[in-house]
This record gives C-alpha cells, sequence and structure tokens, in this order.
C-alpha cells in the first residue's frame, strides 16, 4: 500500500530507488506526490557517504538559481521528479509516491542515536547538543529531531555540520529568546561561527542574494538558529507538529501576476519560523509593479529571512506578487513570494530604518 501524503513532513528525508534522497519541503503535498528537493545523489566523486558507496551533494546551498539548475538536471535524467503544479502556479521537484523507497524521520533518528553503543564523534555531538539545549531551555527531548545528512547516514564526522529540527511553533519560539543567553555565557559550548566560515557564509550570501555587505551583517545578527556547538556549526529549523497542519493541497491556489516593490509593517510574524515563513502584513504601499490594496502577506521559502524580522517592524520588499483564492473560504487577496523562478534570485526582504 502507498504511503499517504499527510506523513511527510517539512526536513524529512526520502530515498528513491535510484539512490537519490530528497528532502521534504513543506507539509502540503499533492495526492500522488511529495515536493521535495533533490539533496544527494551517487557521484564517485561525491564526499558523502558510507561504505564503499560515494554521494554528491546536489545543491551547494539552497538558492534559486541552484534550485533551477537542480530542477533542470532532474528534468534531463530524471524527468518523472519534475512536475507542474497547478495549485502553484509553477514547475517543481517532486518524488511520485511510488518511488519512496524509504522514508527518514527526524525524532526517530535521535533516539536511534541516543540508543546507540558505538556512536561515531559527530553522531554523539548530536545528543550532546540537544541534551544540552533540552537542559538549558526546559524543552522536552522528545520535540528535538536531527535531519541532513546524519539523518541518512551520509555524513562524514570530520566536516559534516549537524541541522537539528524542533517540532511545534512554541518550542520553536523558546529557543528564539533562549539561546541569545546562551551565546553570551562565557563558558557556554554554544558559540558564534568561526571567522573564516562567517566570511564564507557572507560570500555565500553576497553572491545568490541582492545584498550588500552591510546588509548580509544585519541579517546574520538577526540570526539566532544558526551557531557552533563544541567547534561544530549547526543549524536549528522549527516545523510543524501535527496539530499545527491545517491546510490541504488544493485549499489555495495561487496565481503570478508579476514582480513588485513595496513596503509594509510587519503585523504577525508567528509564522515565521516554519517554511515557508510566512509574515502577515499590513499599510503594504506597492511602489514599483502593479498597484493593488489588499497585500496581506509575505511568503518565502528562504532560511535567511525567516524568523527574522518581528511584529511592528518596517520592511522593504522585492518579489512576486500573486494571487490567492482560498476554495475553503471563498477569500481572494494578494500576497509576495521571496523566492520564486520568476524574480530569478534578485528579491529580498529588508529591514527599513
Amino acid at each position: 500500500m502507498q504511503p499517504s501524503t499527510e506523513i511527510f513532513r517539512d526536513r524529512e528525508f526520502i530515498r528513491t530507488s535510484e539512490h537519490l534522497y530528497f528532502c521534504v519541503v513543506d507539509d502540503i503535498h499533492p495526492p500522488d506526490r511529495v515536493i521535495s528537493y533533490l539533496r544527494y545523489s551517487p557521484s564517485a566523486e561525491g564526499k558523502w557517504g558510507r561504505g564503499g558507496q560515494r554521494f554528491a551533494r546536489a545543491m551547494p546551498t539552497y538558492s534559486i538559481p541552484n534550485l533551477l539548475r537542480n530542477i533542470d538536471y532532474l528534468k534531463g535524467v530524471y524527468p518523472d521528479y519534475v512536475f507542474h503544479s497547478d495549485v502553484f502556479g509553477v514547475e517543481m521537484s517532486a518524488v511520485p509516491l511510488n518511488r519512496v523507497a524509504q522514508h527518514y524521520l527526524p525524532q526517530v533518528k535521535l533516539k536511534e542515536l541516543s540508543a546507540m553503543e558505538r556512536p561515531d564523534p559527530l553522531q554523539r555531538k548530536v545528543v550532546e547538543l540537544v541534551d544540552y539545549l533540552s537542559d538549558a531551555t526546559s524543552l522536552d527531548r522528545d520535540v528535538f529531531g536531527v535531519t541532513g545528512s546524519i539523518l541518512i547516514d551520509l555524513h562524514n564526522p570530520e566536516f559534516s555540520d549537524i541541522d537539528l529540527t524542533v517540532s511545534g511553533g512554541s518550542n520553536g519560539l523558546q529557543l528564539k529568546k533562549n539561546l541569545p543567553t546562551l551565546y553570551s555565557e562565557a563558558e557556554g559550548l554554544v558559540k558564534s561561527i568561526p571567522k573564516p566560515l562567517l566570511q564564507r557564509w557572507y560570500e555565500d550570501k553576497l553572491k545568490t542574494h541582492p545584498l550588500s555587505l552591510d546588509e548580509a551583517k544585519d541579517l546574520r545578527r538577526r540570526q539566532w538558529n544558526y551557531n557552533s556547538f563544541r567547534g561544530t556549526v549547526f543549524s536549528l529549523h522549527t516545523v510543524r507538529a501535527l496539530s499545527e497542519i491545517h491546510e490541504k493541497y488544493g485549499d489555495k491556489h495561487f496565481h503570478s501576476v508579476g514582480i513588485v516593490t513595496g513596503r509594509a509593517v510587519i503585523s504577525d510574524a508567528s509564522e515565521s519560523l516554519f517554511n515557508p515563513h510566512i509574515y502577515r502584513v499590513e499599510d503594504f504601499k506597492v511602489n514599483e509593479g502593479m498597484q493593488v490594496e489588499d497585500i496581506l502577506e509575505v511568503s518565502t521559502y528562504s532560511g535567511l529571512f525567516g524568523g527574522v524580522f518581528e511584529e511592528g517592524e518596517a520592511i522593504l520588499v522585492h518579489g512576486k506578487l500573486e494571487l490567492v483564492e482560498d476554495t475553503r473560504s471563498g477569500d481572494v487577496y494578494h500576497r509576495i513570494v521571496i523566492g520564486s523562478p520568476e524574480a530569478g534570485g534578485h528579491d529580498y526582504i529588508k529591514p527599513i530604518g
């Protein structure tokens, strides 16, 4: 029996029969597919893997230019993994259910690591980091999970990072509030990422986003979920608990109507920790592009802009304007999407002031 797409959640992984590893995106999927992007593929020169199998990372970093190249590669070699979504109005990568060979769950993997008799140094550090965060923030260990290369056992203890998930918006918010205190502790185990890696981070963001160095530094100062633990870089990603998933594929339909630039005030940032990162906005004024007065939200799949802006803050936005039709309520409104193929990597969210 084929699995239901209702069980596929953001940041989980799936493996296909060709040993392609895809990272699941969002919690909303078509009835017969899992929306995801290719993360690792077999390669004799790959730096990731186990035993005699080697794998290469399909995207060095997540960005729209890299994502488009990823989709073009799949179209040329594995066209079954690309489809056009009438709901989202774009072409995207998605694995058919009948091609899913294995499904990897972050929370289950963390429990497996905790029970291992002989974990490798990086696996041991994952457990230590979760114990540290749990003790420091009073969060239950069960809300944490591990994703990325460690989840699928392709990690390299010498250079792989640690990517953690935390389930539940309130839990993610508690981490966001408490982590700055941990960073400031002189003898604390959580520190800023090393300067060479930070410089590389700046260089990457300047290549893939229309930002100045000062703007990139401002976004980095706002980040709460990307630092280091005992010398290893780690990231934290808030995912929805099952009780927080209220929308199904097709409940809303999205139609692209152009590119706009404008400014607004954030009225609600409670959904900004999840992927996609959603900011409810008010008083949106279009400076360039189609003049509409009902832009109610700004949405992005880029973690660079996730959870870094607060309610009451004024922002400058450049991105794709979409008409949203809610099939449940009948509501019709507009939103801005940051990270669309149409914008070609030139879109952004920037604070004003």
